[in-house]
Formats: structure tokens, C-alpha cells, sequence
């Protein structure tokens, strides 16, 4: 079988993991663990409505499309998008097998309520860039669905947060080619952390996962 670059891409989903702890993310996209926790599990069953396979629905000038993968062949991420919505519009693009012309809305479901920081919208500016590089179009406007307010939040995607993306997925792919697990960084969020028994933060600041499992079988 011949390369393929994409096999090599980045998942989009785990911007979220590397904001919230690099080591974590370096555990689950390098080293490969995983560790189930009721976070998971809950965001896996809200996400079972969206996550049907590639439904498009047509409602008026509304097309939703569920479960659409996207990708960006610039930034080498790949990931799937709960749900985009296209809104017809003069300004807009062509959609194959679609009349008229559309905007695309990239819209995020998420357990839980609006977060402090911005990792849920980065997350959704990584989807916008990617629709963006496949639909060659602008996609300046996003939205947010939080499980525990049950409302969507309407989000601006900035130049600002777009810079911000290419910026940590350049770094997540440093990371990467070098087969790189950053060291641990211990706080408060090491106790929400589904990785945390994986990880080992008392013990593991000098040695790898891997290391340490590889010298438990030794002994």
C-alpha cells in the first residue's frame, strides 16, 4: 500500500486536549491511552444525535448537513463536525447537488455550560478553517450548543482566533513528528483529568508512560 499524508493529519478534537494539559493530549494522540471517565461518557451520549453519519436534511433556505468530515490540507488536521449548517444566501457559495447559493454556520455541541477560557471556540474556529480550505469560502460566524443551558450561543470567528489555531496546531505538530511527551505539570486539574491514573503526575516527572510501564513488566 502507497503513503498516505493523511494518515499523518492531526484529529481537530484534540486542540480541546492539548489546551487543557499538553501531556494529556501527548498521551492520547502520541502514546496512544485512553482512559473512559463520566466526562467522556456524557459528552460520547450527547453527541449521539449529532453524530449520524453524514445526514444532510433541507429545511426552507436551511440545509443541515450532521457528521460532516472536514479537514485542512494546510494545517494537516482532520476531524468531523457535529453539525454545519448552510443558510442560502446571494453571498454565498454552490453547493454540488444544491440550488443556490449558501453560507456555512459550523455548529459545536458540548456538555455542560460556556467554558471560562477558549478552548471550545477554538475548537470551532479549527472546524471553520477547515470548511473554509474545502468550500473556499469566508466563514466568519459559528455556533455553540451547550447541554446544560439548552440554547446554542452564537460565536464570532475572528482573525484573532484563526492566527490563535494555526499557532497551536503548528506547535501539536512539533509535538508529533518528534514523538514528543511534554513533562508533567500538576494542579487543581489533574483531579478532572480522565488520564490521571495513565499519567501518574506524583511520579512521572522525569520518566514516559511508556517507561514506566515497560519497567512494572521488568520487575
Amino acid at each position: 500500500m502507497g503513503f498516505n499524508e493523511e494518515d499523518n493529519y492531526l484529529m481537530l478534537s484534540g486542540i480541546q486536549h492539548f489546551l487543557f494539559c499538553k501531556r494529556q493530549w501527548a498521551l492520547i494522540h502520541i502514546e496512544q491511552q485512553w482512559e473512559e471517565n463520566v466526562r467522556t461518557i456524557e459528552g460520547q451520549f450527547l453527541h449521539t444525535k449529532a453524530d449520524q453519519p453524514f445526514i444532510r436534511e433541507k429545511r426552507g433556505d436551511k440545509l443541515v448537513v450532521r457528521a460532516m468530515p472536514v479537514k485542512s490540507k494546510q494545517l494537516k488536521i482532520t476531524g468531523v463536525c457535529d453539525v454545519v449548517e448552510f443558510i442560502r444566501s446571494d453571498f454565498g457559495i454552490e453547493l454540488a447537488s444544491t440550488e443556490g447559493k449558501y453560507l456555512a454556520y459550523p455548529v459545536e455541541y458540548k456538555r455542560g455550560k460556556p467554558k471560562k477560557d477558549d478552548s471550545d471556540l477554538l475548537q470551532l474556529t479549527a472546524q471553520a478553517l477547515c470548511l473554509e480550505e474545502m468550500l473556499l469560502c469566508e466563514v466568519n460566524t459559528g455556533y455553540m450548543y451547550y447541554n446544560e443551558i439548552k440554547h446554542r450561543v452564537e460565536v464570532p470567528i475572528t482573525a484573532n482566533f484563526k492566527s490563535k489555531v494555526k499557532s497551536i496546531v503548528s506547535e501539536m505538530y512539533d509535538y508529533y513528528q518528534r514523538r514528543h511527551t511534554p513533562r508533567v505539570k500538576t494542579g487543581v486539574f489533574c483531579k478532572s483529568c480522565s488520564l490521571q491514573h495513565i499519567c501518574l503526575p506524583n511520579i512521572m516527572s522525569k520518566r514516559s508512560v511508556k517507561s514506566y510501564i515497560e519497567g512494572k513488566i521488568a520487575e
